[in-house]
């Protein structure tokens, strides 16, 4: 089957990003024609993955230089203390800087190994196998890693980049459509901040994504992973345009903070709702034109998207959400940092408001 490569290149790695079909049938000898040599490896794996893809994957590794750790990832579980276990295995083991970690799951399994991965004896190669949408064209790209604190989330963590992310498309076809959704959240996203085209074709096959057919799966990972590309290899650190790819994501984090990171919002739907927020507050604030606003809101109305905030939430939550949203780790002062949006396709970065603002703005416009 086909393969995609797309070469990521930042100031502290450069990197291989391989997108296609039965790719993980033989990992070792994709990491060996990709120059990834080692002489143990820790294969930290989602526990949810089902037990005949675990298997298929880990038989084809020699028993002599593989320790395999089961994760139960959850946002309840992304924390200090797994990473913790994990290290644990790399020092009872012996583990040195040549020596390698891969992850195998979702974007929490990514976050947390990669994190393990960048404190371990100051690095350890990292290898990313992204089996859910949402890792494929999000988490695994760029170097993020961390974890949750009760104060908020990902507020303790690492930039730290892979060495290789091989992304299997035959895992999606393994998902309920919830977890489909919440990896289309960042699809979308990536659409509306830099991409115009990319949002046409979105507005014509999302159906067809959501359901994983070919070719237009493999498009929208490849286009959503060449946007973040672009961007990570321009501001690696985040200090300045990367903050792009947050678009929606200070209303999000709040909202799955003030729920305690429950079933009820996952990650991307709680981006959905994100972006929600984030248009309605640009228009409100007359940046973003009725006709985009319409536009987009639209698409979450043709595709049956999470969009209604009111479903989750009621005023008396209206306190604990502007609290999560002034620890967001964007801001840099009193106010809270928002990204907005001009038209689909351009953003407006770095805009800070007092949190009474914001207030108004959920009593009035979000939260009947």
């Amino acid at each position: 089957m086909k393969q995609f490569k797309l070469n990521v290149n930042t100031k502290s790695q450069k990197y291989k990003i391989i997108i296609g079909k039965g790719l993980y049938n033989n990992l070792p000898k994709l990491l060996a024609k990709n120059s990834i040599s080692f002489n143990k490896c820790l294969i930290v794996v989602d526990s949810k993955i089902k037990k005949k893809i675990i298997s298929s994957i880990l038989i084809k590794f020699k028993k002599k230089n593989k320790i395999v750790y089961f994760f139960k990832a959850s946002e309840k579980n992304k924390n200090q203390k797994n990473v913790d276990k994990i290290l644990n295995v790399l020092l009872k083991n012996n583990f040195q800087r040549n020596d390698c970690l891969i992850s195998v799951g979702g974007g929490i399994t990514g976050d947390v190994s990669g994190f393990a991965s960048s404190i371990y004896k100051r690095g350890i190669k990292f290898i990313n196998v992204p089996t859910t949408l949402l890792a494929q064209v999000d988490s695994s790209i760029g170097g993020k890693t961390g974890v949750n604190t009760p104060y908020g989330k990902n507020l303790i963590g690492s930039f730290y980049q892979p060495n290789l992310v091989i992304s299997d498309t035959n895992f999606l076809k393994t998902l309920p459509k919830r977890e489909l959704i919440c990896g289309y959240a960042e699809i979308f996203k990536h659409s509306l901040i830099l991409n115009k085209k990319f949002f046409t074709f979105l507005n014509k096959n999302a159906s067809k994504i959501l359901k994983v057919e070919s070719p237009f799966i493999e498009k929208s990972i490849i286009e959503s992973c060449k946007i973040k590309k672009k961007i990570v290899e321009l501001d690696e650190n985040e200090k300045n345009i990367r903050k792009m790819l947050n678009f929606g994501h200070t209303f999000a984090h709040s909202y799955e903070a003030t729920l305690n990171y429950n079933k009820k919002l996952n990650h991307g739907e709680a981006v959905l709702l994100g972006i929600i927020s984030a248009i309605t507050f640009s228009l409100k604030i007359k940046l973003l034109s009725k006709i985009d606003y319409i536009k987009i809101k639209d698409h979450f109305i043709k595709y049956n998207l999470p969009r209604k905030v009111s479903n989750y939430f009621t005023k008396k939550d209206l306190h604990k959400l502007i609290l999560f949203m002034k620890k967001d780790k964007k801001n840099t002062s009193n106010l809270i940092n928002l990204i907005l949006i001009k038209k689909v396709g351009k953003l407006k970065l770095n805009l800070n408001f007092k949190d009474g603002k914001i207030y108004d703005f959920f009593k009035k416009e979000l939260i009947n």
